[in-house]
């Protein structure tokens, strides 16, 4: 019995602003900083490879004095709203009602709430009252893909039956005004919000890329290169400069034994769906891919019109790739990092 990723539908924030048109509030937001490090700031979030991103919260709301609490009521609010959006449109993809889902997985580390957003979706949208709930909200980045490798392991012990993943992340709400660091600065610059929703299902008779394999990577001592501190005014990114190049010297252990377990190579994978989590990663993993003929157009692609969305941005990927409609036997590798550090890998067979 195959599991399969029927369909991915992504859902956008109502706000939205290309990055020029937010470099006038990160002046005002920088009123009072050395002229040269206002110069510094503005060039990074004009060369950071993302054009446009979209947020819960207008511009004013996010640069304006706003508290955690505030913050996070928009945030509880929103995420739900987004969330629904994003399923019922992965649903109507494949003809299906809410009803027809035995297992939800929602995902979302940039905001705190309890009950977690699937309680609200088994309510707004009926959903069934026996059906399986697991809230994912620790695992940053890399949870999107996590989420997919839950759900599999779960349909693949339990034929005829399907699940949901729905990623939702508003890094924009854990942005810290007081806090002129780089990492505030850099993460500000990089990242967006979105949501995505993703079915998967043990239906033999229903079409979509087979999961073929799943394996999770966990690096040695590298709990504090990502993450958030909780502090009084939100959730404080933690993020070192040296994950790009961490990332380039495990990526060797990450990729080929996982394919050569699976008894293919770099060579037979067709499609690279990775998360782009910045320009400084992208270029990391385009440096290493280069070489072999592989390109990551569609990651860049995605950085470029929406920004790091944490969790849901590889979904956004694989979206673009189900688009396409592939021909029968090709492969695709997908791939995300997150704290603790991790990688996820899933692969994939159309």
């Amino acid at each position: 019995m195959s599991v399969k990723i029927t369909a991915v539908a992504k859902q956008l924030p109502k706000y939205t602003r290309e990055t020029k048109d937010i470099i006038p509030y990160l002046n005002l937001w920088l009123t009072g900083q050395e002229e040269r490090f206002q110069r510094k700031v503005v060039k990074l979030f004009e060369n950071a490879g993302v054009d446009r991103r979209y947020s819960i919260m207008d511009a004013e709301d996010v640069f304006m004095k706003t508290s955690f609490e505030e913050k996070n009521d928009i945030y509880s609010k929103e995420v739900v709203k987004l969330a629904e959006q994003s399923l019922s449109k992965a649903l109507e993809k494949v003809s299906l009602k809410p009803t027809d889902i035995d297992y939800i997985i929602t995902v979302s580390c940039t905001g705190i709430m309890i009950p977690s957003m699937d309680a609200y979706l088994i309510n707004n949208l009926k959903m069934k009252q026996d059906i399986v709930r697991l809230p994912v909200t620790e695992m940053g980045c890399a949870a999107g893909v996590s989420g997919i490798i839950y759900a599999k392991n779960f349909l693949k012990a339990n034929p005829n039956k399907r699940a949901a993943v729905i990623a939702v992340e508003s890094p924009t709400a854990t942005f810290q005004l007081d806090d002129f660091s780089m990492v505030n600065i850099v993460s500000a610059a990089i990242f967006g919000d979105g949501a995505s929703s993703v079915i998967l299902s043990s239906y033999e008779n229903e079409e979509g890329p087979k999961i073929i394999d799943e394996a999770m990577y966990h690096f040695y001592d590298a709990e504090t290169m990502m993450g958030f501190k909780l502090v009084n005014t939100g959730l404080q990114m933690i993020l070192d400069k040296a994950v790009p190049e961490t990332i380039a010297t495990h990526f060797p252990k990450i990729v080929h034994p996982f394919l050569k377990q699976n008894g293919i190579t770099i060579e037979d994978v067709d499609h690279l769906i990775f998360h782009p989590g910045g320009k400084k990663i992208v270029q990391t993993v385009e440096d290493l891919f280069g070489s072999l003929g592989k390109n990551i157009e569609d990651t860049k692609e995605v950085l470029k019109r929406y920004g790091n969305m944490s969790s849901a941005t590889v979904l956004y990927v694989l979206e673009r790739f189900m688009d396409k409609q592939l021909p029968k036997g090709d492969k695709g590798l997908m791939l995300s990092f997150g704290p603790g550090f991790s990688a996820q890998r899933i692969l994939l067979e159309w």
